[in-house]
């Protein structure tokens, strides 16, 4: 069973920055596409980052130009930079990973979540 365990969420002031990892275990030969989601409560799941094994890149428009992510295939790591944080950045941080690039439920797993909370 595939698991991603996340790390680097906490509380951070408005406009500071907060780096998000997630290591995947067991090691996996490949993995088609990395992604970091989110969350609000009340609201749906949304995407915000992802990153190809061709390292195409793709961003949620509130997170170009302040977000980047990065991966490390040979790691199976991969990483959320976000700077310039602001409270609507407030969410659980969920990264995901699909290993076929398929969209097959049986080859997506999530990872637990992190909270992120920007606040004064």
């Amino acid at each position: 069973q595939v698991q991603l365990v996340e790390s680097g969420g906490g509380l951070v002031q408005p406009g500071g920055s907060l780096e998000l990892s997630c290591e995947v275990s067991p090691r996996v030969f490949s993995i088609s596409v990395m992604a970091w989601y989110r969350q609000v409560p009340g609201k749906e799941r949304e995407l915000v980052a992802n990153v190809t094994d061709d390292e195409a890149v793709n961003y949620a428009a509130s997170a170009e130009g302040r977000f980047t992510i990065s991966a490390d295939m040979a790691k199976n790591t991969f990483h959320l930079n976000m700077n310039d944080l602001n409270t609507e950045d407030t969410a659980v941080y969920y990264c995901a990973v699909d290993l076929f690039g398929l969209g097959s439920p049986n080859a997506i797993f999530w990872g637990q979540g992190t909270q992120v909370t920007v606040s004064s």
